[in-house]
């Protein structure tokens, strides 16, 4: 393939970086201006055709948005802002991409006031001496972190961190931009020479060892009791339909981590919903049951296996196989039997393959395994809690979840926020569609709900968007309706109105303190911001008021009253508390 050129003619360096950002498709960023980032925004001024400029309220939302991009389009998400306010404000929405492996791409400058750089000028990151050094600052938090301070050096690292963020393991990845960077001006005779950025990025995954994925798929025939473990990994990956399709094949239920939901649908008649901590009583026991596990894209982290307990996973009765791209996952948490490294597509792809070349498991294998979990599934529920049909007042968190699944359509995209919010929505929300359900579960950071909705809403406008919070993180991120509004983003929000932090007030038992929250109407604060708003108090209220909020051209906020009576232990696996001391 001939190598491209990048330019054709002298353009400045602002200008040079947003069109690397729009030759890779990205089309929509994320931020605040500031400082020198001045200089990115007038260059977007020019592109507005081609890539959306989303204006945020604070640095936070910008970054959770970004994750989200990454995290649904897989190209980085992009959040630019000055420097020392990403630093202070942009964390969430990183970590989480950090620990989530999203792609994201943050836009940052130095504000070094050159060439006063030395002196410790105001707001300066450049660590020298009177300032704070933002490289060392963003790179505890991110896969790598450049500082640029020429010209070609700055859209050619723009170009190589795009690569970094989506190679191997994704995440985000930091540029720090000099004011000497940002005012120069790049052209065909720059040097280093710049070519397009698409010989940059990463090709088409590579597959996995050939002999490590024929040992995987033997053991997988030869088991009798094999369960999938699917995390995280699948969605970045994409490989919902790779992960539908090997478990109808050999007939293996499939139950996922808190992180993973979503990534199979839960309406499947494999499915067992989510394990570990707050998982479901009949995946724990299904796993506990088995002989054979195969865990992709996950690392298998302490809430995914009730804290290690070998009542649930334990590699000495059973035979574990991981697929993950990254090898230094693979046995991270348990030793690995059989270890197969690769994207999750690619490799659960061939082990399909290489099970139709040994010979599919029986039909009567199949009926058997179907019978299983059905039977387990009666055993221990399944999405089938009394209390969906709950009359209680206050409202239980039971039933306003059940209403929200019979509300929406098969392909709405359901957002979680951080708390015991997040726990009845992984336990009792039962998800319709592979890849519909997005959470925090990779930090679990309050204030993520409502942006990351927002993004998801820009991405696919024509579906139905509902983020679903407590009043705790409604107040952190309330702001991110004022985008809404101005941008015509028209998310749902429903919060779960206890007047309380759930998990940290019951978790204080009878030594509560700074955990009880006011009686807000939030509803009226979403009326104030020129959104809808309707406050609900009683179950009967529950289904006309979800169908005015999805049926609304503006975005919509439910102030649902919730009950305090049901808390994160009732959720709890009986395998999380510790066994007595012998």
């Amino acid at each position: 393939m001939t190598m491209r050129r990048l330019f054709q003619q002298e353009v400045s360096t602002p200008e040079a970086i947003v069109r690397v950002l729009e030759e890779i498709g990205i089309d929509m960023v994320f931020g605040i201006s500031g400082g020198n980032t001045k200089y990115f925004f007038d260059a977007l001024y020019d592109h507005r055709s081609s890539i959306r400029t989303i204006l945020v309220r604070h640095e936070s939302l910008a970054g959770v948005m970004a994750e989200v991009y990454g995290r649904l389009t897989g190209k980085p998400g992009v959040a630019i802002g000055q420097g020392i306010f990403m630093v202070a404000n942009v964390v969430l929405g990183t970590l989480e991409a950090y620990l989530g492996s999203s792609p994201m791409l943050l836009m940052a400058d130095l504000s070094d006031n050159a060439p006063f750089s030395h002196h410790a000028p105001y707001q300066a990151g450049t660590g020298e001496y009177g300032t704070y050094d933002a490289r060392q600052s963003f790179a505890g938090v991110t896969k790598t972190t450049m500082v640029v301070q020429e010209a070609v050096q700055a859209v050619q690292s723009t170009q190589l961190a795009i690569k970094h963020a989506m190679t191997g393991e994704r995440g985000p990845v930091a540029v720090l931009y000099h004011s000497a960077a940002l005012t120069g001006r790049v052209g065909p005779n720059s040097i280093p020479r710049l070519y397009s950025t698409q010989f940059y990025l990463p090709g088409t995954p590579a597959a996995a060892d050939v002999n490590r994925v024929e040992a995987a798929a033997r053991v997988l025939l030869e088991a009798g009791r094999p369960v999938i473990i699917a995390g995280n990994g699948v969605r970045i990956s994409q490989a919902y339909a790779e992960l539908q399709n090997l478990a109808e094949l050999i007939g293996a239920p499939v139950t996922t981590t808190a992180s993973g939901k979503g990534v199979f649908p839960e309406t499947h008649e494999m499915s067992l919903g989510v394990l570990g901590n707050f998982g479901l009583p009949v995946a724990n026991a299904v796993v506990s049951d088995a002989d054979v596990v195969l865990a992709v894209g996950s690392k298998l982290s302490p809430s995914d296996t009730a804290s290690e307990n070998p009542k649930l996973l334990d590699p000495q009765r059973q035979i574990l196989i991981q697929i993950d791209i990254e090898p230094k996952n693979v046995g991270w948490t348990f030793p690995c039997g059989h270890a197969v490294i690769g994207d999750a597509a690619v490799a659960l792809s061939q082990i399909m393959e290489a099970i139709r070349g040994l010979g599919n498991p029986s039909q009567e294998t199949l009926i058997s395994r179907k019978e299983r979990v059905a039977e387990a599934r009666k055993k221990h529920g399944f999405f089938n809690a009394r209390e969906f049909a709950s009359d209680e007042v206050p409202i239980l968190p039971q039933r306003l979840i059940a209403e929200i699944r019979k509300a929406v359509s098969e392909d709405a995209f359901i957002i979680c926020d951080a708390g015991e919010n997040r726990l009845f929505m992984t336990h009792f929300y039962q998800t319709k569609r592979a890849g519909t359900f997005i959470s925090p579960a990779s930090i679990g950071g309050m204030g993520y709900a409502i942006p990351a909705a927002l993004a998801a809403k820009l991405i696919y406008p024509n579906r139905q968007v509902v983020a679903v919070c407590g009043d705790g993180g409604f107040a952190m991120a309330m702001n991110g309706l004022i985008t809404a509004y101005e941008e015509g983003i028209a998310i749902v929000t429903v919060v779960l109105n206890n007047r309380a932090l759930g998990w940290v007030k019951h978790g204080q038992r009878d030594r509560v303190i700074a955990s009880e929250l006011s009686d807000i109407d939030h509803a009226a604060i979403a009326r104030a911001m020129n959104c809808r708003g309707i406050r609900v108090e009683e179950p009967g209220q529950l289904e006309e008021a979800l169908a005015e909020a999805l049926g609304s051209s503006k975005p919509t906020v439910l102030d649902v009253v919730t009950s305090l009576r049901i808390s994160y232990e009732d959720v709890m696996s009986p395998l999380v508390i510790p066994p007595e001391s012998p």
